[in-house]
């Protein structure tokens, strides 16, 4: 009778096929992780577009609107009337200028469904309004 010898050798292509497994895993979930909150209300100094002509519209904290124009205060309008209100001011011009002027709290979101709604009513030309830094302190 022959006796066994013991085998002295690892056999790794099994762990090697799991590692592979796992690193196809995490490629493909890797993109689909949400990385934190986004806070960008701030800015540094520039050049603050003109407002002379231009149409403010306003984003309260609550998610309430309003339109201001240079010439007249402030008037409260409902997000279902946004859109018309903003083509009407367009009749004055297609390159009339739009700020959106939304407060820093607000959800990010909010400030996103306006300006797409300001998108669909034809505006062109639309910035935000920030408030510098040092401003800030």
């Amino acid at each position: 009778m022959r006796q066994r010898r013991l085998m002295n050798q690892i056999n790794v292509v099994p762990y090697i096929d799991v590692m592979l497994v796992l690193l196809v895993i995490f490629m493909v979930t890797a993109p689909m992780i949400q990385h934190g909150t986004i806070n960008v209300p701030s800015a540094g100094p520039g050049t603050p577009p003109p407002q002379a002509d231009a149409i403010t519209i306003e984003v309260k904290a609550d998610g309430a609107l309003a339109l201001r124009s240079s010439n007249s205060p402030s008037r409260p309008i409902r997000k279902d009337q946004l859109e018309l209100s903003l083509k009407e001011a367009l009749t004055k011009g297609p390159e009339q200028p739009f700020l959106v002027d939304a407060d820093s709290k607000l959800d990010y979101q909010k400030v996103i469904d306006v300006l797409e709604t300001a998108r669909s009513a034809g505006v062109r030309k639309i910035s935000l309004v920030t408030q510098s830094s040092a401003a800030r302190k």
